[in-house]
């Protein structure tokens, strides 16, 4: 059996899971701030979910944001959790006694996200877009997650748009400062017991809310348009707790249009036929960091 570690922005989850695939047993609870508390919470959920599963493990998977570098166990720059560094690969193996294999979440995702489109072991270039706290891509071509040399492929959340406002990275106008969580929070908060959902909110008559739909429905169009033209995917899927929003791809192919409108280049990518939000319940990075151990 292997435990699976998806430590987000937000949540960390774990899932024990058979060698066939099935979910023996899974738990979460809200991540930890800074390197110790991180891989502490990590390590605990992990120990409550074998528990509950009855049976022992044999490996470890386990993925979080940032830069990682798969070969080190070391993560580093995962701004949304306050570590600069972390040897996230000897924590956890310290903490559970286990042998562990590491890699950035969205990467982690990318590759579960293919399995489900059904590319993960055939040709063909899919991206996947990940719409969190943050803002991250991963590519996967030929079966096979991109990295470049410093781990930093896919990492379009920090590239400056011009929006003028700042980033957690220290950058001024990044992409994840318009299509994130933490870009929707800036401008519209949800009442008391209130879904945290933008579009629906926008629906039911929410000036800021609608300021927020808006925002981060033509920031997911501008982070389509720029993975088209930087690495040419088949087909990009979005996932990530903001993807659960009400309509949003309805809301993201309108903000298309309007771009293609303008501009016969952005129309010639038909954007608007090349995406899928992925189901909500799919739990791709649990899904891909079930496959670290053996890949």
């Amino acid at each position: 059996m292997r435990r699976d570690i998806d430590i987000g922005g937000t949540k960390t989850a774990v899932a024990a899971v058979a060698p066939n695939g099935a979910v023996l047993a899974q738990r979460s609870a809200p991540s930890g701030r800074g390197p110790a508390e991180v891989t502490q919470e990590a390590a605990r959920l992990a120990r409550e979910t074998v528990a509950a599963a009855g049976v022992p493990a044999d490996a470890v998977g386990a993925c979080m944001p940032g830069m990682v570098d798969p070969h080190s166990g070391v993560v580093r720059h995962a701004v949304n959790l306050d570590v600069d560094e972390l040897d996230l690969a000897a924590g956890l193996a310290w903490e559970l006694h286990l042998p562990v294999s590491v890699d950035n979440d969205v990467k982690a995702a990318a590759l579960g996200a293919a399995l489900h489109v059904g590319n993960g072991g055939t040709g063909g270039t899919l991206a996947y877009l990940n719409l969190g706290t943050g803002l991250a891509a991963a590519v996967v071509r030929d079966a096979r997650v991109l990295r470049g040399p410093d781990g930093a492929v896919g990492e379009i959340g920090h590239l400056p748009v011009g929006s003028g406002i700042r980033c957690q990275c220290g950058q001024l106008g990044c992409l994840e400062t318009l299509a994130s969580g933490s870009a929707v929070a800036r401008v519209w908060r949800p009442a008391p017991g209130q879904r945290a959902d933008p579009l629906a909110a926008a629906a039911a008559g929410d000036a800021d809310a609608s300021r927020a739909a808006d925002m981060l429905a033509d920031g997911v169009a501008q982070a389509l348009q720029l993975l088209a033209i930087s690495v040419g995917p088949d087909r990009v899927v979005l996932g990530g707790g903001v993807a659960k929003a009400q309509g949003l791809a309805e809301a993201v192919r309108a903000a298309i249009a309007r771009r293609a409108a303008s501009s016969d280049f952005v129309a010639s990518l038909r954007l608007d036929t090349r995406f899928e939000v992925l189901p909500a319940e799919l739990p791709v990075a649990s899904l891909g960091a079930s496959l670290l151990p053996t890949r």
